[in-house]
């Protein structure tokens, strides 16, 4: 096991913990900046409009998300959620993003988080981020960087920002180009074995599998690195 030069992580339930999402909460946290609702829809209708039009596109459903390799940013999602049922909201896309993410599935920092980013800083070890998210990137690091103010991160690549999500290798790519390494010298962490795990190995980076948060059932493989706190990573270092 080769020592990093840099460690990229995931966002949801690696960095940070989220709540089980409640798209209703969001949209009644939205629509209560609505200057415009010419059907009188409540948030359970519009978010029923939404769940409508991410199962026609295949977006989120949990043991295939890995095969959505392909991102498509709220900022057109939303735009057309609202707008084609006649409602028209006083924000912009980020404003929009903020509101609903922050009521539809706040988050705490995973338990030792900012122990181990600054075990990292001391050691001299690069961090940054890849995320596969959907909300805009400026809101996706404003939360990051409240959550976690003493940070390091380089970058925070984002599918809404970049296109392409994870497994695909391209995503990973990037982060190796704008940190100037070779895939053998990063290691990428987080929490869903299909995109994050072998996502990060296909590209030829080193995977560790964070559980600690783990949202979805798992099965155990030994041939990847697997850990359930920050403390156990920090004794591979």
């Amino acid at each position: 096991m080769k020592m990093p030069k840099m460690v990229l992580f995931d966002y949801g339930q690696t960095l940070v913990s989220e709540q089980k999402f409640d798209g209703v909460k969001g949209t009644a946290a939205v629509l209560q900046h609505a200057v415009k609702n010419k059907y009188h829809l409540s948030a359970e209708q519009v978010q029923a409009k939404a769940n409508e039009i991410n199962r026609e596109l295949g977006r989120f459903e949990p043991e295939e998300r890995h095969l959505f390799q392909i991102e498509i940013p709220n900022l057109m999602f939303s735009s057309y959620l609202y707008e084609s049922q006649g409602i028209e909201i006083a924000l912009s896309s980020a404003e929009i993003d903020t509101v609903f993410w922050n009521a539809a599935a706040p988050g705490t920092p995973t338990d030792g988080i900012e122990d181990f980013l600054g075990y990292l800083k001391n050691k001299g070890i690069r961090t940054g981020v890849i995320s596969n998210i959907s909300f805009d990137p400026s809101v996706v690091a404003e939360r990051i960087n409240r959550l976690l103010p003493e940070n390091a991160f380089e970058f925070i690549i984002t599918s809404s920002n970049f296109i392409f999500r994870k497994p695909n290798k391209r995503i990973f790519e990037l982060a190796l180009e704008k940190a100037g390494l070779r895939p053998d010298e990063v290691w990428y962490i987080g929490d869903q074995y299909e995109c994050d795990v072998k996502g990060s190995l296909n590209a030829g980076l080193f995977p560790v599998w964070y559980i600690g948060a783990i949202d979805l059932p798992y099965t155990e493989d030994k041939n990847i690195l697997t850990v359930e706190t920050w403390n156990e990573l920090e004794q591979c270092f």
